[in-house]
């Protein structure tokens, strides 16, 4: 196969010979591994073969296709992994890396609630890409619940970045720093999201913890009108003295 004739920015000039020599197999490859926790170039060769496709040096539906089922796949063994051997892992290592069992239990809750977004939307973020399938089975989220946000996380995934690859042609240049800039933007938002639930659930423990505290404070005897009652106040044994 001839490369196309504009020039491949970036990654991707470096890429080019692994489409020339393995096409559909590489993607195949790529994505799947860059889907199941190894962090090799398997969005950038996802766009290099949808720009050869546009070329008409390969098919562009066999192309998202291929990446398609890859990225399920790759995400699926992910997710297998870290069902099988995340509590593990960070039953012994976790503290090495702040991961305590209280925040491992904050984190199963997240997951129970919003897993199914962050599964679908996790693909468009460089290291959440790579783990996401890694963390939802460590957090032991529902293999039929993971599934249908698996399946169409990577359908998303793969028709953005394809028709990106695809309908670029000559102006694949701008396109690929387009999208990376974007993508920067994507992640910071994302980062200020994390951060805000973080801050939240911050407060709302230092509130739980402020309002434990309160109730747990000693009472140090009945209140008179005029402050506390000793033993000055309410008399010996017997009660009050008498006059003499």
């Amino acid at each position: 196969m001839s490369a196309p004739a504009t020039p491949l920015p970036g990654a991707l000039a470096g890429l080019a010979p692994l489409l020339d020599h393995y096409g559909y197999l590489a993607v195949a490859l790529l994505v799947l591994l860059d889907n199941c926790g190894i962090p090799v170039p398997g969005q950038t060769i996802l766009v290099l073969a949808s720009v050869y496709a546009g070329a008409g040096h390969l098919d562009f539906a066999a192309v998202l296709l291929t990446a398609a089922g890859a990225a399920a796949v790759g995400n699926s063994l992910g997710y297998l992994i870290g069902h099988t051997g995340g509590r593990a892992f960070v039953h012994r290592w976790g503290r090495y890396v702040l991961l305590t069992p209280a925040r491992m239990e904050r984190a199963d809750g997240f997951f129970a609630r919003h897993g199914g977004k962050v599964v679908t939307v996790a693909r468009f973020v460089d290291g959440l890409r790579q783990y996401n399938g890694i963390i939802a089975g460590t957090t032991e989220m529902p293999w039929r619940r993971f599934q249908p946000f698996n399946l169409l996380g990577a359908a998303l995934w793969t028709a953005v970045w394809g028709t990106f690859g695809y309908v670029a042609g000559a102006h694949i240049g701008t396109v690929y720093h387009t999208a990376l800039r974007y993508q920067v933007w994507f992640a910071v938002a994302l980062g200020v999201l994390v951060a805000a639930f973080l801050l939240r659930q911050l407060l709302r423990y230092r509130r739980r913890r402020r309002a434990g505290t309160d109730a747990d404070a000693p009472v140090d005897g009945p209140q008179g009108p005029d402050g506390p009652q000793g033993p000055d106040d309410a008399g010996g044994p017997d009660g009050p003295e008498a006059p003499s």
